[in-house]
């Protein structure tokens, strides 16, 4: 008879699947996996090292191109840390609205994860709504922040500004006719808050159609169901946090265990899965949606309510208005000294975590009382995710290595750091 062997071959860095520029070597047996190892390096950028030849305030842009899914979850780990050292009080009203914008942050995620997931396994439909979602949360960043990605809308001591009282608006054009536009514009009549909560109120029929498409679907069941199964105690093991872990059963989430800004005060539920497979996961993060916009609902209502300062008003950490530096030569030399020296941090280290979408992110920072951080350490939930591969792809089909990637939520920005 003939000899029969294993074999290797590549996944990725450039496969539809890959998400990004992981390259799996894989050891078949068949079409069985016998060894799953992942190779990272391919993107990475120094992020970490950067950050420690800039002063504090100019890093924060890092920190949305790590997970560049979740822009303003890492901002928000990165000021938390410098506010820690610092000592610097956060306005009430800018709280409110970095958990609002965490939220926000947190479905725009879930919208990419769920489309591109349920792409990968072969469902298209669900990828075209999940974007068309997407697109009125990154007007909102664009709202406040002048861009639809990298933000850069939190800063030590609150946010760059308060939220806008006009939303930008579609004009009629060749493409466009004079009725769509009055259609696409009646959300945009009112202020910033006024269209988050259209957007809060309509977006659970959304949720519906996602689950109306996947979750009682035979082929999707099919594909996740059983596959990529971690136990309770073995994730924590692994060090898997956010979805990855609540999916096995452990109802471990910083918004209610470290609680942080001011989730203390919201009402929300963690949901928790059972049997800690691809299809669990998938309903932990369809759970998560319903929770985060029960979340936004909240805040807007609050900040409805609450005007107030959204920064602290120290001028030594916080740039003073645009309208008292075109006017003022103290505010003008603030300004100057504040965007090109920066501020000396006090001696000492900190870590500070926050529940991003994929799990925990946290930023470990050591300052030695300059103006730049002596060192900067992010702990990216993707990489444990990563770790875990082997583990989770053994003795299962090759096409089962796709709905693992899935099943993760990877961004290599924030592993290969």
């Amino acid at each position: 008879m003939a000899e029969i062997r294993n074999f290797t071959v590549n996944f990725g860095p450039q496969h539809p699947a890959a998400h990004g520029v992981l390259r799996l070597v894989l050891e078949m047996d068949g079409e069985v996996i016998r060894r799953a190892d992942p190779h990272i390096g391919l993107l990475h950028r120094g992020t970490e090292k950067l950050a420690e030849s800039k002063p504090f305030n100019q890093s924060i842009g890092y920190m949305d191109r790590l997970d560049y899914v979740s822009m303003m979850c890492n901002e928000h780990a990165y000021v938390r840390a410098i506010e820690n050292l610092l000592g610097v009080t956060v306005p009430e009203r800018a709280q409110y609205i970095r958990v609002l914008f965490d939220e926000i942050t947190r479905i725009l995620n879930h919208l990419l994860w769920i489309g591109s997931h349920a792409l990968d396994v072969g469902a298209m439909t669900v990828f075209l709504y999940a974007f068309r979602d997407r697109e009125d949360l990154m007007d909102c960043y664009e709202a406040v922040s002048g861009t639809r990605m990298h933000a850069t809308y939190y800063r030590p001591g609150g946010v760059y500004r308060d939220l806008p009282d006009t939303m930008p608006q579609y004009q009629a054009s060749r493409w466009r006719s004079e009725r769509d536009v009055v259609r696409r514009n009646a959300a945009r009549a009112g202020t910033l808050l006024d269209f988050i909560a259209d957007f809060a109120e309509r977006y659970p029929a959304c949720i519906d159609e996602y689950e109306t498409l996947l979750t009682e679907n035979r082929i999707w069941k099919q594909r996740t169901v059983n596959i990529g199964v971690v136990a309770p105690e073995r994730a924590l093991q692994l060090g898997f946090t956010g979805p990855m872990l609540r999916g096995s059963g452990v109802e471990w989430d910083l918004r209610r265990k470290q609680p942080y800004a001011v989730y203390d005060r919201l009402e929300f539920e963690v949901p928790v899965g059972v049997n800690g497979d691809c299809y669990d996961r998938y309903l932990c993060r369809v759970a998560e949606l319903r929770q985060s916009t029960r979340i936004i609902r909240q805040c807007v209502d609050w900040l409805r309510a609450n005007p107030g300062p959204v920064i602290a008003a120290d001028h030594k950490v916080t740039p003073p208005r645009r309208e008292d530096m075109k006017g003022d030569m103290e505010s003008l030399i603030h300004h100057f000294k504040l965007f090109s020296e920066g501020y000396c941090v006090p001696a000492g280290e900190t870590y500070a975590a926050v529940e991003a979408p994929k799990g925990e992110f946290g930023v470990w920072l050591v300052s030695d009382g300059a103006n730049k951080p002596y060192r900067v350490k992010c702990r990216a939930p993707g990489f444990a995710h990563l770790a875990a591969m082997d583990e989770m792809v053994r003795g299962h089909l090759l096409a089962d290595v796709v709905a693992t990637i899935g099943t993760m939520d990877i961004v290599f920005g924030e592993i290969d750091r």
